[in-house]
């Protein structure tokens, strides 16, 4: 089977690599194997990027022409919804912190299947568009959601609707991205930014990430119930008294040397 996605680890942090910008059956296929092998192997954080020179143009339409022509190929045309769904929900659901990175072009189901991302980091070479109206298909990946819970629905309409396209700089600020970097940076910014997430604590990474993405969903009192689980198993746990101890012999050491 052709490589289309590439996964490796290196420490805790796992390297997720689109290698066709062309999304079809295959290629989901792979990504879902990616994420899981990322997910059991308690990667703590995920870089997700591209070998090529645009992130990603979504769905192979060559290829959704004819699964939607070809009555043959029904039942693959429904296996490719479900498994968009599907990468959707693991890619919420890993307890890692997933940060992607775009460059070029970022079309449909490619900026779709981004949303549930963590943290995204946008070169400023970056275009994203979602003309799926235009040519009479169906967003994806939950975006209907997604998108509006990230920039609010009155945008998410104007992107979705409209076919609008936009900028790097733009999807700054509507707030679609964190931050916004020279192409040949960003290999460089993504890589400090794992680096970072992966000297935090793994359990206290996983509540902030679960407790964030649930936000929208739960009552002020259900948040702030759940907040107090998650205080109580990050106290009762070795890596916190570690972490903490650690942290007051630094500061201890500090506050000598500064007299």
């Amino acid at each position: 089977m052709e490589n289309l996605v590439d996964y490796k680890q290196i420490g805790k942090i796992g390297h997720i690599t689109l290698n066709r910008p062309e999304i079809d059956l295959n290629t989901i296929r792979q990504l879902i194997d990616a994420f899981t092998k990322s997910k059991n192997n308690e990667d703590i954080c995920v870089v997700f990027t591209t070998s090529k020179k645009d992130f990603a143009y979504g769905e192979d339409l060559k290829y959704a022409y004819e699964l939607i022509t070809n009555p043959e190929m029904q039942s693959q045309a429904i296996e490719e919804v479900w498994s968009f769904q599907e990468l959707t929900n693991l890619m919420r659901e890993h307890p890692g912190i997933i940060i992607v990175g775009y460059k070029g072009w970022v079309i449909g189901g490619g900026f779709e299947l981004t949303l549930f991302c963590d943290l995204r980091i946008a070169a400023s070479n970056t275009k994203i568009w979602l003309p799926e109206l235009d040519v009479g298909m169906f967003f994806s990946n939950g975006s209907t959601k997604a998108l509006a819970w990230l920039i609010g629905a009155s945008r998410a309409k104007e992107i979705m609707l409209l076919g609008k396209q936009l900028t790097a700089n733009e999807a700054l600020n509507y707030g679609i991205v964190n931050q916004v970097c020279e192409p040949d940076e960003l290999n460089k910014v993504l890589k400090d930014l794992a680096r970072q997430i992966a000297l935090k604590s793994p359990l206290a990474l996983k509540f902030a990430k679960y407790l964030i993405n649930e936000g929208p969903e739960n009552t002020f009192e259900e948040n702030m119930f759940k907040e107090v689980r998650a205080m109580i198993e990050c106290g009762k746990s070795e890596e916190a008294k570690k972490r903490i101890e650690l942290f007051l012999k630094r500061s201890q050491s500090s506050g000598k040397n500064n007299k």
